[in-house]
């Protein structure tokens, strides 16, 4: 006997709450990425890769781990819990005795591979519970893993003022600790459901054989790439306009800095929300669509619209602010949305018994973007001719890698949807 009614919401979307919130800090590496570089001595560039292992680990994991979450739901949220809590703590251990390859190690590696299997956990347990509004449900666990950046980022600012870089990652270890191990505490699948193998067709090594699953492969790793190439520049493209501005222009260094650090937090704020609100959005938008890809449409014809306004305004060498918002405010939604609408997809195509395989197997394109989407953005600011105009020159890059995302999630829905899908409660 529990003390908690038996429901969907305590069952399934309260778990994936206390799961996605807890790794969806992950994106707060801002708030301290210089913080532990000049604790270590050591260059951004050298302890930027933390970041960048932790999103690969992060794909890697869900690939190859699919199956484990596919077979049993609560080993796969306890052993995440155990490698992300450590992975968290490792990481302030490993800053506390200056030791650099323990940033790789525990926030890059540890701690990846519980943010893959993390991730991962929920999202099939949300669609059987909630087997007629799949897409909105999955919208709300990954919701919360966009919005954990807004809730955590201002926490760890606070925690880093009063007790200090190291004692936050102790600190906020045990509270995700508890959160997870609640989260742990209460996943559990609808009455009645009984796993079952999936069908050949739709294992790992079957799967890697379909162009069906490339389709989506691509076009969703293109806009994870497309969506962090812009994203990592966006500090310094608002530094960028805003320096054109009058009130701004005359400033020392010191004092724009000191200008404007609100307004940037502001705006990544937004961008937390517009992402969060993507997630949600899209997910439940394509609910009520026949085509799980019409969302996937949607999304890479407004980011194709918004890079193309930019494009004809030149808003970044003109100092357009309010283009430049609606783009990075749009592309966040989009870039959110990719992640929600990606485990319904893969439903309507390959069928619900598969769904953790599949779409583990596919979020490796997370993994593989995590490495290419900022390097993409920082080659190609590097290597502009014209350095007056180089974050402008992002822009066309990723219009046209949008582009091919755009008929690539056509193609995919040329195919004809899974006419067998595993029956829900």
């Amino acid at each position: 006997m529990t003390l908690l009614p038996d429901n969907r919401w305590t069952r399934a979307v309260a778990p994936a709450l206390l799961l996605h919130i807890s790794i969806g800090t992950v994106y707060c590496w801002s708030v301290f990425k210089q913080l532990i570089a000049d604790e270590l001595q050591a260059s951004p560039g050298v302890i930027e890769w933390g970041f960048s292992l932790a999103i690969f680990f992060l794909g890697m994991s869900a690939a190859f781990l699919g199956p484990m979450v596919e077979k049993d739901l609560r080993k796969s949220a306890l052993i995440s819990t155990i490698c992300f809590v450590t992975g968290f703590v490792g990481t302030g251990v490993s800053i506390a005795t200056h030791f650099v390859p323990g940033i790789f190690i525990f926030y890059g590696g540890v701690m990846g591979i519980g943010l893959g299997i993390g991730y991962l956990t929920p999202v099939k347990n949300l669609m059987l519970w909630f087997s007629k509004n799949k897409g909105l449900a999955t919208g709300i666990a990954v919701a919360g893993f966009g919005l954990s950046k807004a809730i955590a980022s201002p926490i760890m600012e606070y925690l880093i003022e009063g007790v200090g870089l190291v004692n936050m990652f102790y600190i906020l270890g045990a509270v995700y600790a508890v959160l997870m191990l609640l989260g742990f505490a209460l996943i559990k699948r609808p009455e009645g459901y009984v796993y079952s193998a999936p069908p050949r067709e739709s294992r790992r090594g079957a799967l890697l054989r379909k162009p069906l699953f490339w389709g989506i492969w691509i076009a969703f790793y293109l806009n994870i790439t497309c969506g962090l190439a812009l994203i990592s520049q966006e500090k310094d493209i608002l530094k960028d306009i805003l320096h054109q501005l009058p009130q701004y222009a005359q400033l020392s260094p010191n004092d724009f800095s000191i200008a404007i650090a609100g307004i940037i937090a502001t705006v990544l704020s937004v961008d937390a929300i517009f992402n969060a609100a993507g997630r949600l959005g899209f997910a439940t938008l394509s609910d009520h669509m026949k085509r799980r890809e019409s969302s996937y449409v949607i999304i890479f014809v407004m980011s194709i619209a918004i890079c193309a306004l930019q494009l004809v305004t030149h808003s970044i060498d003109n100092a357009l602010l309010w283009v430049v918002l609606a783009m990075l405010f749009l592309i966040n939604a989009g870039y959110g949305g990719g992640f929600s609408t990606l485990p319904v997809l893969l439903e309507q195509h390959f069928g619900i018994k598969s769904v953790s395989t599949t779409h583990g197997l596919t979020l490796s394109a997370w993994g593989f973007a995590g490495l290419s989407g900022n390097q993409l953005a920082s080659f190609v600011v590097t290597h502009t001719s014209d350095q007056s105009h180089r974050y402008a020159a992002v822009i066309p890059v990723i219009t046209v890698l949008y582009a091919v995302a755009l008929i690539s999630i056509w193609l995919v829905s040329r195919a004809r949807p899974a006419l067998a899908t595993e029956r829900t409660i």
